[in-house]
């Protein structure tokens, strides 16, 4: 690959570590590409952020690829991970500690697999306060880290796929295909109050957006040894 194959376009699969930020990879990937080939400037965006505790798959556009983003960004997506039954926490997923604890002694395996049921289709989903979404100028995340109270607005989003792959006692492991806009980290807060319950989000991993597949993405470190190695 040289420079002029960077700048006329590129997709770049990458597998984003756990605790790693979106813009995180798309700095460290656009630093490293200038470096190599001694670009002054180039083009790198992402086609939908992960969160810094989910890993996987990353579409990384460069040079007049960028302009590809929202049609990428639009494309259905899959995911698994583990959703903990019995317990709540502020943010829908680890980056909050746990604020309440529920039973589960009255749910059975049936119950599990019959509830997510209720998700497939087309459904109002209220997102995470701990969000990136901005409203009146903020961003979700900074109204619930100062304690501030914000009215949350439900958007439709469409999911056409919801397996349980796997139950290990409160962990429940999960494959979803979902539309633009989902947060898994709702679907797994959901989840539990449709079982009587309460639940978070412990694990997640994007594995496709549209025909992309996280096997044939290469980890920030791989990609960098790719471009010493031209």
């Amino acid at each position: 690959m040289t420079a002029e194959d960077y700048l006329s376009g590129q997709v770049l699969l990458i597998d984003k570590p756990l605790h790693w930020t979106s813009f995180q990879a798309v700095n460290k990937l656009r630093w490293e590409i200038r470096h190599a080939f001694n670009i002054k400037k180039i083009k790198v965006g992402h086609a939908g952020t992960l969160d810094p505790l989910a890993t996987g798959l990353l579409v990384i556009c460069t040079g007049k690829m960028t302009k590809q983003i929202d049609k990428f960004q639009g494309q259905e997506k899959e995911y698994t991970g583990t959703i903990v039954l019995g317990s709540t926490t502020p943010s829908y997923d680890l980056e909050t500690d746990i604020n309440r604890t529920f039973p589960t002694d009255h749910i059975t395996e049936k119950d599990i697999r019959d509830a997510t049921q209720g998700f497939i289709g087309e459904i109002e989903q209220y997102p995470p306060v701990f969000s990136a979404i901005k409203k009146d100028g903020k961003r979700l995340y900074e109204f619930a880290r100062a304690g501030e109270d914000v009215e949350l607005k439900s958007r439709k989003i469409t999911i056409s796929e919801f397996d349980i792959i796997g139950i290990e006692g409160q962990d429940i492991h999960f494959r979803v295909v979902c539309s633009k806009g989902t947060y898994i980290r709702s679907l797994a807060n959901d989840f539990g109050k449709a079982l009587k319950s309460g639940s978070h989000l412990s694990a997640l991993r994007r594995t496709k957006i549209g025909d992309f597949h996280v096997e044939n993405a290469l980890t920030p470190e791989a990609f960098i040894e790719s471009l010493t190695t031209k």
